[in-house]
């Protein structure tokens, strides 16, 4: 039988895939590229909402495994992350992601959170503080319902989102992005590549994680986070305020990186997105000063 026509889909730079068996829980598909250079630091990222560690940060692959080795997860229900039968938790995407590294042999990380994988990089600490260097936190915050209007806000996304997900069809996610990423974007050719990984979510698990998102508050802990941190804050985010990334980077004396640009930023601005990052984790990964 002859194979139907298929016009080829164009894939991004990506880093090497392995498959990681975490005992009681099942398998996982991470990123990891090792540096020449073993003493290098490890960067672990840390993916947004609704996003994977692809979709995130594949702008940005490239330029952090020029200088760094590079481990990337999906989180629960999340691209090729875990669909366990249990409800979903911010802690456990920590503990998943601290358990790859147990897998792979490494003890030491910088963590990147971008949107919530903020929330889960600082559970990353609190849970296992033994394997973060360092922190560098990407358009987020320290709580997510702090004010009535952002409280209103969840309970109509959890009313809704199921509602948008059930008839989120490949012709929809692809209209969403080509209005995002015109003809003519250095990205626009990768467009049908992320309706592929954007429809790999499981709906339900995403909108839990919406849930869980709604509930996460680190001020109690956050100030006392001891190692060094870096902040990237988009500056025109309409998603999580600027003032409210300022009020995060200022509990933790975070030095600030400036990144012009919305929530989306990094499907947006790519270039800018993967210098802003390689910038925040240099930040905090330079040798101490003396004296």
């Amino acid at each position: 039988m002859a194979r139907r026509n298929v016009s080829p889909i164009e894939v991004p730079p990506l880093l090497p895939a392995r498959v990681v068996h975490l005992a009681g829980r099942g398998e996982m598909v991470v990123r990891h590229h090792q540096h020449a250079d073993p003493s290098r630091p490890t960067v672990l990222l840390l993916h947004g909402w609704t996003a994977s560690a692809d979709t995130q940060f594949f702008p940005a692959y490239e330029v952090l495994a020029a200088e760094y080795s590079v481990v990337a997860v999906d989180h629960l229900g999340h691209g090729r992350g875990l669909r366990p039968d249990a409800p979903f938790r911010l802690e456990d995407c920590a503990d998943d992601a601290a358990d790859v590294l147990a897998a792979l042999g490494i003890t030491s990380v910088v963590t990147v959170g971008y949107s919530m994988g903020g929330p889960i990089s600082l559970l990353f600490w609190q849970r296992h503080p033994q394997l973060v260097s360092g922190m560098v936190l990407q358009a987020t915050a320290l709580e997510w319902n702090g004010t009535r209007a952002e409280r209103n806000k969840w309970r109509v996304g959890h009313v809704l989102g199921p509602v948008f997900r059930k008839f989120a069809t490949p012709g929809l996610i692809r209209f969403g992005l080509r209005k995002a990423i015109p003809r003519g974007h250095e990205l626009a050719r990768y467009v049908p590549w992320l309706v592929g990984e954007i429809r790999r979510n499981d709906p339900w698990m995403v909108s839990e994680a919406g849930r869980a998102l709604a509930r996460f508050d680190a001020r109690r802990f956050a100030p006392g986070i001891p190692v060094p941190t870096a902040m990237v804050l988009t500056t025109g985010d309409r998603l999580v305020r600027p003032h409210k990334q300022k009020e995060l980077a200022q509990s933790l004396g975070a030095e600030i990186v400036e990144l012009d640009g919305d929530h989306f930023v990094p499907l947006l601005a790519p270039r800018e997105f993967a210098d802003a990052t390689r910038r925040a984790v240099s930040l905090v990964t330079r040798p101490a000063r003396v004296g």
